[in-house]
């Protein structure tokens, strides 16, 4: 599947997930999650947001100097609030990803290692986040809570041998598969697995699970659900796993779906379900805004920086002359 055949089946996945929980549950727990929205909700998930962002920017910023391409926490920051916002706002949740690579890359004069060093750090921080979300899985009572500890044995198996054929691969060769070997195992010791860097990727992701997985539950509580943390928790964690699914509009689409399921499984309702996942959207889209003003700043700084036009039309092979 070429990439636009891919981005294509993105989106109508995630439009199709949409459409099947509109007809049979009707746009009513669409509509109710963002009409119940409150000031106080919007507040704290944006508060909440800070908070991850940071941690975010501070894993990225780890990162990228394991792989030599560092860069100020400050910037990281802003960079992450954009790449935030664009994920939000943009079909297949990546974009902004993406463009944070690509743009930290070219500035840090190696476009390679700066999407790497994205990779890596999202990749690490969806590894601490299954783990925590399986824990709370095999803790927490949960509509999937009787086939966990087959689910964790099957996981922990197949990391194990992962990390064994990694170890196991010669990493001598000049294939393209070899090459990519080495490149891969320098890349997690130096940039995730060195003693400096796996700390604070660690805890920082473990800070942006817990974060995401409490504006869940305000969503939750703001759209009118009356069940306690424990019991939302292990839903949150599902419905968090399901949004990382890349077959979606702008993170629409499995979450909504997952949301619907697990929260009819626990006996709380379908329709409670999509009402909360789409408040958690809503508010993740209002909490990130910051990363549009973001964008405009660095859209007006490109149009100061623009040398200006003499208004002259340059004719190829004349002399450069100078206009009075």
């Amino acid at each position: 599947m070429n990439g636009r055949s891919w981005a294509w089946a993105r989106v109508l996945g995630g439009a199709g997930i949409l459409a099947v929980l509109g007809r049979h549950l009707g746009t009513g727990p669409f509509l109710d999650g963002v009409r119940q929205i409150s000031v106080w909700s919007l507040l704290v998930a944006t508060s909440i947001t800070i908070g991850t962002t940071v941690c975010s920017a501070w894993r990225w910023q780890t990162v990228a100097r394991g792989l030599g391409v560092g860069l100020p926490l400050g910037r990281a920051i802003a960079a992450c609030y954009r790449s935030q916002f664009l994920n939000s706002a943009l079909p297949g949740g990546v974009v902004g990803d993406v463009h944070r690579g690509v743009r930290h890359g070219l500035d840090a004069g190696n476009l390679g290692r700066g999407l790497r060093a994205v990779g890596w750090e999202r990749a690490a921080g969806q590894v601490v986040f299954t783990v925590l979300a399986g824990i709370s899985l095999l803790v927490l009572d949960s509509p999937v809570r009787a086939p966990m500890p087959w689910v964790a044995a099957t996981a922990v198996a197949a990391a194990l041998a992962v990390a064994f054929l990694l170890r196991a691969l010669p990493p001598l060769g000049s294939s393209r598969r070899a090459r990519v070997v080495r490149a891969a195992r320098a890349d997690i010791r130096a940039a995730v697995l060195d003693r400096r860097a796996w700390p604070v990727v660690t805890v920082t992701s473990g800070a942006v699970a817990v974060g995401h997985g409490c504006v869940f539950l305000v969503a939750a509580w703001t759209t009118g659900s009356e069940a306690s943390p424990a019991r939302l928790w292990p839903l949150a964690m599902l419905v968090l796993l399901a949004a990382a699914v890349p077959l979606n509009v702008g993170g629409w689409g499995p979450r909504e779906g997952m949301a619907a399921w697990v929260f009819a499984a626990a006996g709380l309702g379908a329709a409670q379900g999509v009402a909360t996942a789409t408040a958690y959207g809503v508010l993740g889209l209002v909490a990130t805004l910051p990363g549009a003003l973001v964008l405009a700043a660095e859209r007006m700084t490109r149009r100061r920086d623009r040398p200006p036009s003499t208004g002259v039309p340059h004719v190829s092979g004349a002399a450069d002359v100078p206009v009075a």
